[in-house]
């Protein structure tokens, strides 16, 4: 049961999840704010609780209506059994109770089609059987045509009309085309005519008319009152011992005149007498087959009782007596009743219905609907019958708690390294993939990324790498291997925030052994309420209780308290997250299109041709700068060759990325039939990477003319490694293009992508950097002395090789704190020894030789 269940309107329930949503995402925020937690994280964190606050509050809102859908496509397969599950009380609560009405009438509607349709085949099997008998027998010579075997098989063949005469009857009255023609009858005349007809059916039956007074005469249709008495005399008869009496009685009430028939058979069981006036609802499986009769009687008997305005039913026999014995009121001036609009009668020929929906396997119930994240992520993401998981969400909670305890007010060091560390092994236990050659190489790189914060201090080096471990974790859990699908991997994380709610369900319900979210919400809510009123009481009365309360409870006010549990819940529901994508990836590799090569090589051909004569122009420009001098490029474009080299060096880099995409596109367009096209692929496409790695290496030749001019700094560096990243991928490139195949590509990139990463941190960059500017300090005496001074404690060893006097230039010593050891780090950890030397006389100097502003 939800919350908002006893709600009548959905307009105020959305009203109150709005609300709700928003004084959350108020209170949560201003906590934050108060805390001094960054936006960065105080957004995602409130985000998030609005949305479980949302999703607890409208829990069963809309599961009706998919239950319903899911049914409407089931009964539509022939399924009436189903019904809809609904706890609230407003229109979609009202409309659910309607669908479960119309559902049981439907039901019993289609059982009771299905018992006429059994009734109707059951009952001409007796006939057509016997007729058949008799006429093989004659066919056959066995029985010779004379009147008593001719006899028998007409007796079979009214017994069919009858029971069809019967039929029709029954569909005019669904249909509606049997009105009461009303007119003056005479009971005694009925009920003489009823019985003499009765006698012809050569019972040994003696049938005994009693009517008060003698000339009751009252308003009716007299073809349909002779109908009925015909019928009651007709199961009287057949159900009367050889011998017995049928009483038939009429007599006047004031208004009303009541009809009996009686009999001396067995009688009907008191629970029996109702189901007696269904079709074919007769007394019992002998009396079907023996009496002769069609099971349509006393159904028939009904409509006309009814058409009447009466009421029909058995009632127990007098005192004394035995058999059956059913009584028919019936006013004595029936209201005429206008025919209904002809409605055409049901043909048994009903259209197709729909084949059944096929339900995806990850739907283990079919009653159950599809929840609404399915008709979200569609068949990219299906939900594969994954069932509640306490280990991954106690797991989340325990590295959410542990982060809150480790990370807040530290710098990055070994505390990092434990929570990544134990964030890691969560998602490598839920892993579906886990013996995956390729989701094992992502985990061990992952690892080795982990380990940067611990060995290096440059904040921008381990920064990058925890991003690069991210989604590297996100491709390696779903797979990917393609450049889309590695995009899609990384953004199905956070996305599996959305997508996991209904699995979170299912876990918690899980927790509370109950399957209701509210009631743990509630259980937690008066829990809390409980501890905090009586913890408060007690504290206030009694000192010494007051100080355990005070050693055991944090300081919810205060801002520690705020930003490590804004962090523990960020990192565990990141964890979490990403649990989820481990146990169910989304499938990035199943919607890959084909290449669809064009009609005409000159379609994809001359378009590369095209960009192959650019670069060899671009490379005869190049020729002429090299061959012409810096004077020959000063004299005609009015620049320095430093400015040159800088200013094109962001475009060559983009060129390059922009080759690998024409390449892709022109490959996936080029047809490969014939050694001609294959020649022309290779030919082509090979001089432009060719070109293209004359361009890496002018870009790189750029940059490090640059740095000489300029100095080098960190983004420089970067940028290095990242046109070198992109020059490896373009060889790469040309070697696939020898098979014309390179399904490996992607997930080359990929893991060379992260090698180059971590070998950049291995080469320790701020120490480098501060090497090199060093260097060019020595042989042209300019140096960024304050740059120099920004760097990590990683180029400490480094700048202390400087002579004293420099040293206080590069070197700054302010502003630094004693770490404890979850902020242990190797490149601050080789600058201790120093920094504890020089700490407490250490002055930075401004007044510095060479100084330069790059």
């Amino acid at each position: 049961m939800s919350l908002l269940d006893p709600v009548r309107s959905v307009k105020v329930k959305l009203g109150l999840l709005v609300v709700a949503s928003v004084v959350v995402a108020v209170v949560v925020a201003t906590i934050g704010e108060a805390g001094g937690v960054p936006v960065w994280l105080s957004i995602p964190v409130t985000v998030a609780l609005a949305l479980a606050v949302t999703q607890l509050l409208a829990v069963g809102m809309t599961s009706p209506l998919r239950e319903m859908t899911t049914a409407a496509r089931r009964m539509a397969s022939g399924d009436h059994a189903v019904r809809v599950t609904a706890t609230s009380r407003d229109e979609v609560g009202e409309l659910a109770d309607a669908f479960n009405r119309m559902a049981e009438e439907l039901a019993a509607v289609d059982r009771q089609r299905r018992d006429l349709v059994a009734n109707v085949s059951h009952e001409l099997r007796t006939p057509l059987t016997a007729l058949n008998a008799v006429l093989e027998n004659l066919a056959d010579g066995v029985a010779e045509p004379d009147p008593v075997t001719l006899r028998a098989a007409l007796d079979q063949g009214e017994r069919m009309a009858g029971l069809v005469g019967d039929l029709l009857d029954l569909s005019r009255v669904d249909a509606g085309k049997a009105p009461l023609a009303r007119q003056q009858v005479d009971v005694r005349r009925l009920l003489d005519a009823a019985v003499t007809q009765a006698r012809v059916s050569g019972r040994d039956v003696a049938c005994d008319v009693r009517v008060d007074p003698p000339g009751l005469a009252v308003q009716g249709d007299p073809a349909r009152l002779h109908q009925l008495v015909a019928n009651l005399l007709d199961n009287a008869s057949r159900h009367s011992p050889p011998g017995g009496v049928v009483v038939v009685s009429a007599h006047a009430t004031a208004e009303r005149w009541l009809l009996e028939v009686s009999d001396q058979g067995p009688g009907i069981a008191p629970g029996d007498r109702e189901r007696a006036f269904e079709r074919f609802g007769t007394l019992g499986e002998d009396s079907v087959q023996t009496g002769g009769g069609t099971g349509l009687g006393l159904a028939i008997a009904r409509w006309v009782t009814d058409l009447h305005g009466g009421t029909i039913r058995f009632v127990d026999p007098e005192p004394g007596a035995s058999g059956a014995r059913v009584r028919v009121d019936l006013p004595a001036s029936p209201t005429a009743r206008p025919p209904r609009e002809e409605v055409p009668v049901p043909q048994p020929a009903t259209p197709p219905a729909p084949p059944p929906p096929v339900l995806p396997p990850s739907v283990p119930d079919p009653t159950a609907p599809a929840p609404l994240t399915d008709a979200i992520f569609g068949d990219f993401w299906p939900e594969q019958s994954l069932p509640g998981n306490m280990r991954v969400l106690l797991g989340a909670l325990g590295v959410g708690v542990l982060a809150g305890i480790v990370l807040p007010y530290r710098d990055l060091g070994l505390g990092v390294f434990v929570v990544l560390v134990a964030a890691g092994g969560v998602l490598f236990a839920c892993s579906r993939h886990r013996r995956d050659p390729f989701t094992l190489c992502c985990a061990a790189l992952c690892l080795a990324l982990a380990t940067v914060p611990v060995v290096r201090d440059a904040e921008w080096i381990a920064v990058l790498c925890l991003l690069a471990g991210g989604g590297l974790s996100a491709i390696g859990l779903v797979r990917g291997r393609t450049v889309p699908g590695f995009v899609v991997s990384v953004v199905s994380w956070p996305l599996s925030g959305l997508r996991g709610l209904p699995w979170l369900g299912r876990t918690l319900r899980v927790v509370t052994g109950l399957g209701n979210k509210a009631a743990l919400a509630r259980t937690a809510v008066l829990s809390a309420i409980g501890l905090a009123v009586f913890a408060l009481l007690f504290a206030s009365a009694d000192a010494l209780f007051a100080e355990w309360v005070g050693a055991v409870v944090p300081d919810i006010g205060s801002e520690d308290f705020a930003l490590r549990s804004f962090v523990a819940f960020f990192v565990g529901g990141v964890v979490l997250a990403g649990g989820y994508l481990a146990l169910n990836p989304p499938s990035v590799g199943g919607g890959e299109r084909s290449p669809r090569p064009v009609a005409h090589r000159f379609e994809w051909l001359a378009p590369v041709l095209v960009v192959d004569a650019v670069f060899v122009l671009f490379l005869v420009a190049q020729a002429a700068v090299i061959f012409g001098g810096h004077d020959y490029l000063e004299r005609t474009t009015g620049l320095t060759y430093a400015e040159y080299v800088h200013q094109g060096f962001g475009q060559l880099t983009v060129a390059t990325a922009l080759t690998l995409l024409v390449v892709w596109a022109a490959s996936r367009k080029a047809p490969r039939a014939t050694p001609a096209d294959r020649a022309w692929i290779r030919g082509s496409l090979g001089l432009l990477c060719a070109a293209t790695m004359v361009v890496v290496a002018s870009a790189l030749y750029r940059m490090s003319v640059y740095q000489d001019a300029y100095g080098f700094t960190r983004l420089r560096l970067l940028v290095d490694v990242f046109e070198g990243w992109l020059g490896l991928l373009v060889l790469a490139t040309m070697a696939g293009g020898i098979a014309l195949r390179a399904t490996w590509l992607p997930r080359f990139g990929l893991v060379s992508g992260v090698v180059l990463l971590l070998g950049l941190a291995a080469l320790n960059p701020d120490a480098w950097i501060a090497r090199q500017n060093l260097d060019r300090y020595d042989e042209t005496g300019d140096v960024d002395w304050t740059y120099l001074s920004g760097l990590s404690d990683d180029a400490l060893p480094v700048l202390r090789d400087l002579p004293d006097d420099l040293e206080e230039c590069a070197i700054d010593l302010d502003g630094r704190d004693e770490d404890d050891w979850l902020e242990w780090n190797l490149g601050r950890a080789l600058a201790t020894d120093f920094v504890e030397e020089h700490e407490d006389g250490w002055v930075h100097r401004t007044d510095c030789p060479g100084q330069t502003y790059e």
